[in-house]
Parts: structure tokens; C-alpha cells; sequence
């Protein structure tokens, strides 16, 4: 409920302050009194467009401030700000928002939440669900397709919970199989190639990873057999001589016998004999080793080739799969791994495939029981609507409600036809303002719900006689569980309400002109009908009737909410 409103500096407002209350509060005053800038500065403080030329001549910037109770059950006090905050002398404040917007002569507004800088579409977020503005084109919720859905399943009952569950179930299907990664063709795919790769690897049967360094020097030694058979044939020519033999002609081994024959016979020279014996006969051994090689070492050009294959696969393998064959061991056993992997992933997306499908039934079997519900519940809706309509001066009026042909009916709207003969249109584009409040009251007294302050502008537009009372009840059952604030010329509306807030304009010291607005006491609401009545504020003869009509208005007062107190 909106408490108190401080506007400063806003065209000729120059610093007001309006405390109100519950129930039905009526702001009256001439035409261009500056009850239009009142309702502007509430639009401004929940968030609406700051038109051009607002600012109070030789102010740098206006200011609104609101503050409102909350209601603990009202779902007002949860978000990001807890609706306890401190003051700038510490004091709490329990149960209370304060919304403030300043609009400076140039450069952007600003916005402040429970006394904290915030962005300005927070105020309208929060706004939206603290008051409803009737008669300008903008802050109603009702002109919302979310708004109009809301109306309507107020009215028809409808229990949102299980489609809810179900579209949450579905979501969370959706969710687990898009974690999986890829659709079955994308895994199917993988798999293949994996498989490939983990069988080209295992037919290379990888058992040592040195095995490439040992292909090279096999592949060195057999490519030069030639070379090393003629070298070996050189070497034991130079070690035996041409014909074999060990004396001084016998080449290296043989030069070494002779030596040790010289000087084997003197004891003197047994250590250098020693040695001269241990040469010639590893020079004999490696000679008989060399002519080994020379006389039994053979060509093998398969084999050769084997090993030039192998070499070539492995380093086939080392391109794809890695540097080393270390390298492509461990590549084959993650794609094994991987592999594994896929076909757990196809087991499991074969399992959420089926739970898809039957969460997608549960959603359409869900939406498919609230469309019914909306769509049968629709007619009762437009028919109630419009007959509050006919009793609020708009008989030839008619609602409908239009119901989408997809999914739950989500697409709900709601279309008017102001008169006979013409053609219903989207509420959004009504002509007339005081067709539109009327239409949004007529929607209030048949359905619940809605933000907890409610102001009505131009709702009176038009209206006289009878059905100016007929306004005047209505106003006063939605005021019975609610706040509402109405701005009207018309005082049997006035009337009706809790309190009644005179506007007016003023010549103040220095001759400047300024909004001012004040709780009428009682003498004063009979001064102020009275003028409304007759444009004379002491007449006696609209005195009496201001007197009679408060009357009856106190009397539906106690009807709908008890004796009021101003």
C-alpha cells in the first residue's frame, strides 16, 4: 500500500507531500489544478518515461519519493532487496519500500531502492507489482498478455503447478541430453572412428616402444651387406695377409708373432711378451671373426624389405597418433577408453530418449487440460465483464477473450468492443482512456489479483447520473480489499471514497505558481462538492446535495469496509 508520495520540483509542484491511506482515496481539484502531475510523478517513481520539460523552472533536477507497506504474504519482500534496510541515522525499517526517482534538467535519471542506487528498470520490475495505473497506456498489468493470462486463470481456477512440473521435467531431460554432447548421428560417427583407430593401432601389435630404433639398425645393416662382407674380406687380408699365413708376410698378425719370437727369450722383456702375446691372439680372434662375417654373411632383400614396411607403418602410426610409439600406446588406450565411454553415452541417451517422449506426452497432455480449461472458462469471463461494463455507463460494450490455438492457450487475449458495430480490439488500443479505466475497473470487480494500490485515471470520462453512482459503487467494492486512488471531477465518486485530497493552484510569495494538496476534513469535502456540483462552493443549494451525497457514499462506505476514518 502506498503510504506517503513527496514530490519536489516537478512542473508547478514545488515541494508537496501526500500521506494516504487505505481503502478509497479521491484526489479532486479545478481542471490544470496539477492532479495529472501527481499521477505523472507516480509513474515516474515506478519507472515510466520522464517526458521532456518536467523540471520546476530554475531547478536543476525534480524528485519523487514513495514509500510503501508490505505485506508479508503479498510476495513483495522477496528479491534481491529484503524490504529491511537502514536509514542514514541507522533506524530499521521493517515492511517498507522506498522507491525514489530524480529526473535532472539534462542527462539521465536516476533511481534509488530502499535507499541504494539502482538500475531504473528495477523500479519498474518492482513497480509492476505495487501499483496499477488505470487510464494511461502504460504500468497496467492487465494490458499485458502475461497480465490478461493471470486475469484469466484467476478466473477460471486453473492449478499452473503440474504443466509447470512438467515443462521443469522436460527441461531437465533436455538438459541431460544435451550434456552428453552431440545427437545419436554425431556419436554414432565418433564411434566409428574410434574403432577405426583402435583397431589400425592393436594390428600393429605395439608390444616394444623402442622397436623403431632397432628396425633403423637392422634396416642399416641389411641395406649394407655388400659393403660390410668386402670390408670384412679388407680386414682379414690386412690382419692375415693375402694368403693366410702368420709369418712376416702374414700381414698385422703375423708382424705381432714375429715380434714376440724376438723378445720372448729375454726374462727382461717378459712384461712387453706378455702383452705381445695377448695381442696376437685377440688379433687372431678377430680375424676369424671377420672372415666369419666375409664368408657366411648374406644378403636378404625380404627381409630388408619386412623391415623397411615395418618402419613405415610405425611411422604411419607416429603421424596420426603421436611423436613416439609411447605416444600412440597412449592414444590407443584413451580411444579404447573413449570408446567405452560412447557406448555407455548410447545406452544412456537410449534411456532419455524415452524418457523425452514421455515427458513431451506429460507437457501436452498438461497444456492440452489448461487450454480446455482457459477456452471453457473464457465466454464466462467476457459475459461478466461486460455486463459490469453496461453498469459502468458502456452498455453497448462487449469483452471478449481469445484464447491461443497452441500449446497451453498461453497467447490469451483480451479484445473490446467499445460500441455496438464495431469490431473488438486488443485493449491496448482503445480510443478513449475513460473506456479503457472503466474496462480495467469492470475487469477488477470480476477478477482477483493485481498490485495492491490501484489508481484510476479519466475513469469518469463521460460518465453522469446514474451511472456516475453505478462508477461510484464500483470503485468502492474494488476499494474493499485493496487501495485505490482516483482521480475524478465527478463528486459522487468523491463521494464514495475513504478521504478525499483537494488539488489545488496557488500564487505563492515572490508570485510564483504552485501545486499544493491536502486530506479534506469534513467541511472542507462538502465545500469541494460542492463546487464540483454547481462550480460554487457555498451554495446552499449544492450544499445540501454534497451533503446528501456523502451521505449515501458513507453508507456504501460501511457497507464494504465499515465507517471510514479520515
Amino acid at each position: 500500500m502506498l503510504k506517503e508520495l513527496r514530490v519536489r520540483d516537478l512542473g508547478v509542484i514545488g515541494d508537496l507531500t501526500l500521506e494516504l491511506g487505505p481503502g478509497m482515496t479521491a484526489l479532486t481539484g479545478e481542471t490544470g489544478a496539477g492532479k495529472t502531475l501527481l499521477v505523472h510523478a507516480l509513474q515516474l517513481v515506478l519507472g515510466g518515461r520522464a517526458v521532456p520539460g518536467l523540471v520546476r523552472a530554475g531547478a536543476s533536477e525534480a524528485l519523487v519519493e514513495a514509500r510503501f507497506e508490505l505485506v508479508a504474504d503479498d510476495g513483495l519482500m522477496d528479491g534481491t532487496f529484503d524490504g529491511s534496510v537502514r536509514d542514514g541515522e541507522g533506524a530499521v525499517h521493517d515492511g517498507e519500500r522506498f522507491l525514489a526517482r530524480s529526473v535532472p534538467v539534462s542527462g539521465r535519471s536516476r533511481a534509488w531502492v530502499d535507499g541504494r542506487m539502482a538500475p531504473l528498470g528495477m523500479l519498474a520490475e518492482l513497480g509492476a507489482g505495487l501499483v496499477d495505473i488505470h487510464g494511461q497506456h502504460d504500468q497496467q498489468s492487465l494490458l499485458s498478455v502475461t497480465g490478461q493470462r493471470a486475469a484469466l486463470d484467476a478466473c477460471c481456477g486453473s492449478d499452473l503447478a503440474p504443466l509447470a512440473s512438467a515443462r521443469a521435467a522436460l527441461a531437465d531431460v533436455r538438459g541431460s541430453l544435451a550434456a552428453l554432447g552431440g545427437d545419436e548421428r554425431e556419436r554414432a560417427r565418433q564411434a566409428d572412428l574410434l574403432r577405426y583407430q583402435v583397431a589400425e593401432i592393436d594390428a600393429a601389435h605395439l608390444e616394444d616402444v623402442d622397436e623403431d630404433a632397432a628396425l633403423a639398425a637392422e634396416e642399416a645393416r641389411l641395406a649394407a651387406m655388400t659393403a660390410i662382407r668386402e670390408a670384412a674380406a679388407g680386414a682379414v687380408a690386412s690382419l692375415r695377409g693375402a694368403d693366410g699365413s702368420t709369418g712376416a708376410d702374414g700381414g698385422a698378425s703375423g708382424l705381432a708373432a714375429v715380434a714376440l719370437v724376438s723378445v720372448a727369450p729375454h726374462l727382461q722383456l717378459e712384461e712387453l711378451a706378455g702383452r705381445l702375446r695377448d695381442a696376437v691372439a685377440e688379433l687372431d680372434d678377430v680375424a676369424a671373426e671377420l672372415r666369419g662375417v666375409a664368408e657366411t654373411w648374406e644378403e636378404d632383400p625380404e627381409r630388408l624389405e619386412e623391415v623397411q614396411a615395418r618402419r613405415r607403418l610405425l611411422g604411419d602410426l607416429r603421424r596420426k597418433y603421436g611423436e613416439t610409439l609411447a605416444d600412440v600406446v597412449a592414444f590407443g588406450e584413451a580411444a579404447r577408453a573413449s570408446l567405452a565411454d560412447l557406448a555407455h553415452q548410447g545406452a544412456e541417451a537410449v534411456r532419455l530418449e524415452a524418457e523425452r517422449a514421455e515427458a513431451e506426452h506429460a507437457v501436452r497432455r498438461e497444456e492440452e487440460r489448461l487450454r480446455e480449461l482457459r477456452a471453457g472458462a473464457a465466454p464466462a469471463l467476457a459475459a461478466a465483464v461486460t455486463a459490469r461494463l453496461s453498469e459502468l455507463a458502456m452498455p453497448g460494450a462487449a469483452l471478449e477473450v481469445a484464447v491461443g490455438e497452441e500449446g497451453a492457450g498461453d497467447a490469451v487475449q483480451f479484445l473490446l468492443a467499445a460500441n455496438p458495430g464495431e469490431p473488438a480490439q486488443p485493449l491496448g488500443r482503445v480510443a478513449s482512456g475513460g473506456e479503457l479505466a472503466r474496462t480495467m475497473l469492470a475487469l477488477r470487480l470480476v477478477v482477483e489479483g493485481g498490485a495492491p494500490t490501484m489508481l484510476f485515471d479519466e475513469v469518469d470520462a463521460g460518465v453522469g447520473g446514474s451511472a456516475a453512482l453505478a462508477l461510484a459503487r464500483a470503485l468502492r467494492d474494488v476499494a474493499s480489499h485493496r487501495q485505490v486512488l482516483v482521480v475524478t471531477h465527478l463528486p459522487q465518486v468523491a463521494a464514495f471514497a475513504d478521504r478525499q485530497i483537494g488539488v489545488a493552484k496557488h500564487a505563492a510569495p515572490g508570485g510564483r505558481t504552485v501545486t499544493t494538496a491536502e486530506v479534506l476534513d469534513a467541511e472542507g469535502r462538502i465545500v469541494e462538492l460542492s463546487r464540483m456540483l454547481s462550480g460554487h462552493p457555498h451554495s446552499a443549494t449544492a450544499r445540501a446535495h454534497a451533503e446528501e451525497l456523502l451521505t449515501v457514499g458513507a453508507a456504501a462506505v460501511s457497507t464494504t469496509r465499515g465507517a471510514p476514518s479520515d
